[in-house]
């Protein structure tokens, strides 16, 4: 009878330890939710679940936050950047598309999405997305609207069209 209270009391032992090794995981994930999100400068928590669904995606690293947006606009500088929303399908189908012409060429590309500060669609005047937007001297000079479209389909910008954007303006 000794026995089995013992093995009762090493169990439950067991038991208090599963239970608070689960409430500090709990704890710890809850925590990595309230912390602010390295890309986006808020925390994930905050973040819509189709932007942290893109998160971990290598097609979605460069991005660009409104202040930094806004810097770059009222420091005069020439750059690309590159209009988005997590849940957009034509960004979701034309970005792993341009995606290795920007890197092949070398091209900075900024993201910016429009789903987290969707105050900037009009700022920009955005109508859909995705839109690739040259600035130079901190003014808009050329844009692609539309995601990339098959050749010859009369609709939006080829996959050619993209690279010779890229290769115009990589700086």
């Amino acid at each position: 009878m000794n026995n089995k209270r013992k093995k009762k009391k090493s169990n439950m032992v067991f038991i208090y330890i599963g239970v608070v090794v689960v409430l500090l995981v709990g704890i710890f994930a809850l925590g990595n939710l309230q912390q602010d999100n390295p890309l986006y400068g808020k925390p994930t928590s905050e973040l819509n679940p189709a932007t942290r669904a893109q998160l971990n995606d290598e097609n979605y690293q460069n991005i660009i936050l409104p202040a930094a947006l806004d810097e770059k606009v009222e420091n005069k500088e020439d750059f690309i950047v590159y209009m988005f929303s997590s849940t957009c399908i034509y960004c979701k189908e034309t970005t792993p598309q341009i995606m290795p012409i920007v890197n092949e060429l070398g091209v900075e590309l900024n993201q910016f999405n429009l789903l987290e500060f969707p105050e900037y669609q009009a700022k920009y005047n955005v109508e859909f997305t995705p839109t690739l937007i040259y600035f130079e001297d901190g003014v808009e000079k050329e844009r692609i609207v539309g995601g990339v479209s098959a050749e010859g389909s009369g609709q939006g910008a080829t996959l050619e069209d993209f690279r010779a954007f890229f290769e115009k303006y990589k700086g």
